[in-house]
């Protein structure tokens, strides 16, 4: 989609994004989940790969992943006025619902009730982190390059087993795919 959008497709991505950012719970993670659904599944804005590297993109930079997503999407789709529709779109939600929370802390944090429906939206959570750690590791493995897949199976035993920081892995494997990238350019220009 080009960057010169009409009013339709910014209407589209903010309420979009208004949308998947009032109604989903758990993080960055979980919103790119439902930002795939619906601006590549549904409306078809992006490809799979296009998505998998904004998300990528927004878990390596500094700051809210979710907010992060949402500036690389409308940019991607709208450009500009794309990115401050989406940003606008997922800020919003959360802006308004801390606000509210913010006056009613003391009631909300001494309730027990609030308390087991946040234990309850942690399970929700957890699911959907799964799917899309399972989701994502499944592309990369349809893709069947050695590579990506050791690449996989290093970050994972990393983290599992030794504890390694995560932002050492994003590094490293960042570094990886600048060598990997600038390997194949040349192996190109050779051709």
């Amino acid at each position: 989609m080009n960057k010169k959008t009409d009013g339709q497709t910014l209407a589209k991505l903010f309420f979009g994004m208004l949308y998947i950012s009032a109604f989903t719970f758990g993080g960055g993670f979980v919103i790119i989940t439902f930002m795939k659904r619906k601006f590549v599944d549904g409306l078809h804005w992006l490809d799979d790969q296009e998505m998998l590297d904004l998300a990528a993109l927004a878990q390596s930079s500094p700051g809210a992943i979710a907010v992060n997503a949402a500036i690389l999407v409308g940019w991607k789709v709208g450009g500009f006025l794309g990115m401050v529709a989406a940003v606008i779109g997922t800020i919003l939600p959360p802006l308004l619902i801390l606000t509210v929370i913010s006056f009613f802390y003391a009631a909300f944090a001494t309730n027990p009730y609030v308390a087991l429906v946040l234990k309850g939206m942690q399970s929700g959570v957890a699911a959907v982190i799964l799917d899309v750690v399972c989701g994502l590791g499944l592309d990369v493995l349809k893709k069947k390059s050695a590579i990506h897949i050791l690449v996989m199976i290093a970050a994972f035993c990393a983290t599992w087993f030794f504890g390694v920081n995560v932002i050492y892995i994003i590094l490293a494997a960042g570094a990886l795919g600048i060598v990997l990238a600038l390997a194949q350019h040349k192996k190109g220009e050779a051709a």
